[in-house]
């Protein structure tokens, strides 16, 4: 009995050790991954020069209190927009007022004095012709009338002055746009000892952008605009961009409006100021970007679109895939950019097609299955305004 359960058990252990030793199938080969490839472009470019700067209120007013007192209140909202005229704080006017009363009476007595001086004149002008008073009298009283007069005009200059001290108390926007936060605290002395800066009113519509070139730099783009047509530079300047601190490009060309009126002798830089468009009130002064400045047209330049640009710690590569499909890494230099096209200046050749969709399922030296891309667009396509 036992040695029929000892065979049964060496049967049962031989056949789990062949099922145990059974090889799986291979799994099936996976198909080759789809992406767009297109040949590398030619064509005339732009060849464009970038500079940081800043942007600027188209006017950059600062708000001030023209006359001493006391910051009564706050009449508009910070930040928020306002029209030339519209009230934004008030200074205790009080003292004001009062040197106003005291002018307004100043001046009446001064009127009340130059009309009986002109009554008495008027009374002894008859008088001397009879004879009646001397000419010395009627002289007097011409004296008095021209000083009366005199006094008069006195006292309407101090009403003027104290009405306009008076005006001053209320503070308004010199300007449309918009106003900045209050600089001065409500109930501080204002005004002493020198005019205080309450607050910054900022014109959005169209705004300036401060920049700096080289002056080797601002020679080619002067020498091409006056080439391009025969006139002023700020004339025949071409567009401008602007790129913002996240990436993005503004809507809107801009064009150089003011052209320093010499280099600076230490940086060796001449500084150079834009106007763009802004409608909707994107850009904000003090905001920092970066201007793309037309220097030249490269000719026969090898271009690519962005997309199929991979950057890491600045190196630029792209996926180029051979006759065999194979796609391989290569190290480009971007020499330019106009929107979403690159220039090249070193990495490709004419033949070579790139990968322009599809690069996360693409590793180097593996075979993929390529398609014709839709044809790249014109630079100018992707900068309109």
């Amino acid at each position: 009995m036992r040695a029929r359960e000892s065979r049964l058990l060496a049967a049962l252990l031989v056949g789990m050790g062949v099922v145990g030793c059974k090889k799986e199938p291979p799994p099936a080969a996976q198909a080759p991954p789809e992406v767009a490839v297109e040949p590398v472009d030619v064509r005339d470019m732009p060849v464009q020069a970038e500079f940081t700067g800043q942007v600027r209120g188209g006017e950059d007013v600062e708000v001030r209190a023209r006359v001493t007192g006391f910051l009564q209140s706050q009449k508009y909202r910070e930040g928020s927009l306002v029209r030339k005229g519209d009230l934004l704080f008030t200074i205790d006017p009080k003292q004001f007022q009062a040197t106003a009363a005291r002018a307004q009476a100043g001046m009446a007595e001064a009127q009340a004095m130059h009309n009986r001086a002109e009554i008495q004149v008027n009374r002894l002008r008859p008088l001397v012709e009879k004879h009646a008073v001397s000419q010395q009298d009627l002289d007097n009283a011409v004296a008095s009338e021209q000083a009366s007069k005199a006094s008069m005009a006195s006292a309407g200059a101090q009403l003027t002055s104290a009405n306009l001290d008076l005006g001053y108390t209320r503070v308004t926007s010199p300007i449309t746009g918009l106003a900045g936060n209050r600089q001065v605290d409500i109930g501080s002395y204002v005004g002493s000892p020198e005019p205080t800066v309450l607050t910054v009113v900022s014109s959005l519509d169209p705004i300036r952008f401060d920049f700096t070139v080289a002056e080797s730099e601002y020679l080619a783009y002067a020498r091409a605009a006056k080439a391009k047509a025969g006139q002023r530079v700020s004339s025949t300047a071409p567009k401008l961009e602007l790129l913002l601190a996240d990436g993005t490009m503004h809507p809107y060309k801009g064009h150089v409006s003011v052209v320093g009126r010499g280099v600076n002798t230490e940086t060796g830089t001449l500084p150079l100021q834009a106007t763009f468009p802004n409608p909707g009130g994107l850009l904000r002064p003090g905001q920092f970007g970066r201007v793309r400045l037309p220097i030249t047209t490269r000719k026969n330049a090898v271009v690519i679109p962005q997309r199929a640009v991979q950057e890491l710690q600045g190196t630029y590569n792209v996926f180029v895939v051979g006759q065999d499909s194979i796609a391989q890494t290569r190290e480009i230099k971007i020499a330019n950019r106009s929107g979403r096209i690159f220039f090249v200046s070193e990495g490709l050749d004419l033949a070579d097609r790139i990968v322009v969709e599809g690069i996360q399922k693409v590793r180097p030296g593996t075979k993929v299955r390529p398609t014709i891309a839709t044809a790249m667009a014109p630079p100018d396509s992707t900068t309109e305004h």
